[in-house]
């Protein structure tokens, strides 16, 4: 009976197996898995029966000695077709891993056909590009051409020049005031970094007072910052990224923006619209657009390139928390703190995915946030993320980097909203006392940090020492608390910026000598840094008013033309 079994069973096998030739090699995998399930089925009920057996010829009684002959031989046979059943299990198994070998052959060679149609659009792209080169270097050699021949032109005019010398000192005098006009031109229009600093930190670099600066040219490295962090700006648009920066950082957005605007049409022509250079010109042009307080115009840029970053380098990029940075900090700038904060949230989110939770940019981007959420008034978040901002700068950076002084004036700043008067004092000290270490030595009784000097004569003006007078400070680390210009500068504008702050302070808990030496030394340090810039803007001649006579503005349109020749752009 059992035998009978078995055949059916291999008939059955062997039809179904036929029946798999016709089918995919999915359905025979399929088939495969369903026959190994019913294998093991039967392997399990033999060897129950086979169990069976052998216990019975174990415990058969003497009086049954017939059905006891025939059990050996059962268990034979029960045996052979488990042996067959096990060979049959081993041979599924040998077909399903086969199987999976030959889909992961599949999937490779599908992967070797991509990769070789990726090396031939490459390809064509290469030659696409070479025979654009050999074009550029024919109109090169060409203009070189021109050039050499120019020179001779050129050279042969200077030598008859030679016997007139009534035309060369003419020409001489010519060309001194061009040449002093280029060179006041040049330095003119450049923004004075401390300055714009100082502005910036001042409420503890609040937005809304942010906004009204907003005419003042951003300054060339935090423009550069504010494009490119999170994208490394590719070498065709690094050159004309960089003269942009430069006019926008001179306020001459007459020839910033068009040279954006040009670059602009070029690469959505020649790349596409949703390409990460385009994203990055977009950038680009919404911050100069920031700068002339064109907010709407420069919101709709950014959030282009937004959805350009996302579409082509992923919502986690550097480059996206960028973005949404700058999209934040305009919201801020028009007072739509609201529509920043979760902005500013995201961008956080992304920068500590991607660079860690401890990443010094986490804390630029903490900074932002709590400014933010001071404008709406969450004082509570505010500590908190100031603090964990600061606890990263130092643990990062060290205390002695500009950023902790910067953190802790901000951080104190928004105790003084809350009335938490002692804190913001303490923090106010703790920059002092660091600015005054660094360039004074350890502290001790003979070298004091300026507030403790200002508390002493706070505390002694009524008892008829003025230390102006008696010459005690002089033997000082400085004499009349003047020399802590030299300290201030460790840190300018942060250390001006907390000396104002502190004298304030004083000056609300009443402490009015105090508050007087220290605006006394912050008015000191400003003069004297004022001073060299002063005598060498005296020294220099009148710069020119910008009038549309200006030679700049009337060629400014060829100038950009010319640019964009030279970086290889149509016009």
């Amino acid at each position: 009976m059992m035998s009978q079994v078995i055949s059916a069973y291999r008939i059955k096998k062997i039809e179904s197996i036929g029946e798999m030739t016709a089918v995919s090699q999915e359905d025979v995998v399929n088939h495969t898995r369903t026959i190994v399930q019913g294998l093991e089925a039967l392997r399990n009920e033999h060897t129950t029966i086979l169990a069976g057996l052998n216990t019975a010829l174990e415990h058969s009684p003497t009086q049954a000695q017939q059905p006891v002959q025939n059990v050996p031989e059962k268990a034979g046979i029960l045996q052979k077709s488990l042996d067959q059943i096990e060979l049959g299990l081993s041979e599924a198994q040998i077909m399903l891993a086969l199987a999976s070998h030959l889909q992961t052959v599949e999937a490779e060679k599908q992967k070797q056909r991509a990769q070789v149609r990726r090396l031939c659009q490459e390809n064509m792209w290469l030659r696409d590009e070479l025979a654009s080169t050999q074009l550029k270097l024919q109109a090169s050699e060409q203009r070189v051409a021109q050039l050499e021949e120019d020179k001779k032109h050129l050279d042969f005019m200077a030598s008859i020049r030679k016997y007139d010398a009534d035309v060369q000192e003419g020409e001489a005098g010519h060309d001194q005031p061009a040449k002093e006009k280029q060179e006041e031109t040049s330095t003119d229009y450049f923004p004075d970094d401390d300055g714009d600093e100082r502005s910036s930190l001042k409420k503890s670099g609040d937005f809304g007072s942010q906004a009204s600066l907003a005419l003042s040219p951003t300054p060339p490295a935090q423009f550069a910052q504010q494009v490119s962090a999170g994208y490394e700006i590719p070498a065709r648009l690094r050159t004309l990224h960089n003269l942009v920066i430069q006019y926008a950082s001179q306020g001459r957005y007459e020839v910033a923006v068009p040279l954006c605007k040009q670059a602009l049409e070029d690469l959505e022509r020649t790349s596409g619209h949703d390409h990460p250079d385009v994203a990055t010109m977009l950038n680009i042009l919404a911050l100069v657009y920031r700068d002339q307080n064109k907010y709407k115009e420069a919101a709709n840029l950014l959030n282009d390139a937004l959805a350009i970053r996302k579409k082509t380098l992923g919502d986690n990029h550097p480059a996206v928390a960028a973005t949404l940075n700058n999209l934040a900090v305009l919201y801020g700038k028009r007072g739509k703190y609201k529509d920043a904060e979760p902005l500013c949230k995201r961008a956080l989110e992304i920068r500590e995915k991607v660079l860690g939770r401890d990443h010094p940019d986490v804390a630029k981007q903490l900074n932002n946030l709590a400014l933010l959420c001071q404008n709406q008034g969450k004082y509570e978040e505010v500590e908190r993320y100031y603090q964990r901002a600061l606890e990263i700068y130092e643990n990062k950076l060290g205390p002695d980097d500009s950023n902790v002084a910067k953190t802790k004036n901000n951080l104190a700043s928004a105790y003084l909203k809350q009335g938490k008067y002692k804190e913001a004092e303490i923090l106010y000290k703790q920059v002092l006392t660091r600015a005054h270490e660094k360039e004074f030595g350890a502290i001790d009784g003979d070298n004091k940090p300026i507030w403790q000097v200002a508390e002493e004569r706070e505390e002694n003006k009524n008892s008829g020492i003025d230390e102006k007078k008696n010459g005690s400070s002089s033997t000082g680390p400085y004499g009349e608390y003047g020399g802590w210009h030299k300290a201030a500068k460790v840190d300018s504008p942060t250390v001006n910026t907390t000396l104002k702050n502190l004298g304030a302070l004083y000056r609300r808990q009443g402490k009015f000598e105090a508050a007087e030496t220290l605006e006394d030394c912050a008015v000191r340090s400003k003069k004297e840094l004022s001073e060299p810039m002063s005598a060498a803007v005296q020294a220099r001649p009148s710069s020119p008013t910008r009038h549309h006579d200006d030679p700049r503005h009337q060629h400014s349109s060829t100038g950009i033309k010319k640019i964009f020749h030279a970086f290889g752009f149509q016009s």
